[in-house]
């Protein structure tokens, strides 16, 4: 009899374990790390074709332990708007955000001449989108996403930290339901203004065309679009740099002051436009580690 009843209760609790696992719902398996995922599955919005300059895409790089803060980063390489350095501003460093155990992903946007504004800042707010959207799936926290950009990608970078929409909640699309502002902002070297006298004359005719409108010029100028609403940023530039001037860098940071944003700026005395992560310099990729730092104080990543 002692026997029968342990079998009955045995069976009762794998009975119920049975119902529990049949009601938690799967969670989606992660894409894999490496392979691109097509922003917009029918087609993008204002795709002039098919061809795979008219695809965005979003690659995702995994690590190994992710933090429990749930940090994540959307990287947008820099190339002036009509290239993209995927792997010195993108692959590379998203490699290195793993080793912090955050989730990268690596934007390839849509390039000038044959796309211009503001099909650029759609993909990076669709990739913003895209990974909040699945916090849940890929274990991120919804307001731990952040942006980061470099050169031009910098440009991109601070457009969605400055542009962003609100939400719609009633989007036919999940994705489309996602909130698409930054909760931080990381800037290396970025292009912010495209007004005279710091434009960057190839990225601003790249993003805006030959002889854009005045009021276009003011409103892609982004360090006069800062509000306290703008998340807070890390900015890293260098006073050697003689095709990004560093007052690019500069009258930004000075914007989040004034606007009462959190912002950390450093200003490395050498080093050329588009170092990257500065491998073989000493000082100059000293960077990232002034970087790891930023995101430990902001509690992005654990202190230890």
């Amino acid at each position: 009899m002692h026997e029968r009843m342990q079998w009955v209760a045995w069976l009762l609790v794998a009975a119920g374990m049975m119902v529990m696992s049949a009601a938690r719902p799967a969670r989606a398996e992660l894409p894999p790390t490496g392979v691109p995922v097509v922003l917009w599955p029918n087609g993008a919005p204002n795709a002039i074709g098919k061809e795979d300059v008219d695809i965005p895409t979003l690659t995702p790089y995994w690590p190994e332990h992710a933090v429990a803060t749930g940090t994540a980063v959307v990287i947008c390489p820099g190339g002036s708007y009509t290239h993209l350095s995927m792997d010195k501003e993108g692959k590379d460093v998203a490699l290195w955000f793993n080793q912090l155990g955050v989730p990268a992903f690596v934007l390839k946007y849509r390039l000038g001449p044959r796309y211009h504004h503001p099909t650029m800042m759609w993909d990076v707010q669709r990739a913003i989108r895209y990974v909040r959207a699945h916090a849940t799936d890929f274990h991120l926290a919804a307001d731990h996403i952040g942006v980061m950009g470099f050169s031009a990608g910098g440009h991109l970078a601070s457009t969605a930290g400055t542009h962003f929409d609100t939400a719609d909640a009633n989007a036919p699309d999940p994705i489309d339901r996602a909130d698409d502002r930054p909760d931080f902002m990381i800037l290396g070297y970025p292009v912010i203004s495209v007004i005279e006298p710091y434009s960057h004359k190839g990225s601003r005719e790249n993003l805006l065309g030959k002889d854009p409108d005045p009021k276009l010029l003011e409103l892609m100028s982004n360090e006069r679009q800062v509000t306290p609403r703008t998340p807070p940023t890390f900015i890293f530039h260098t006073d050697d740099d003689a095709t990004v001037p560093i007052e690019n860098a500069v009258v930004f940071f000075m914007a989040l002051k004034k606007a009462g944003v959190p912002g950390e700026m450093h200003i490395y005395q050498k080093g050329k436009h588009g170092v990257g992560m500065a491998p073989g310099d000493p000082v100059l990729s000293s960077w990232m580690g002034r970087l790891a730092d930023w995101l430990r104080v902001r509690g992005l990543v654990p202190t230890s």
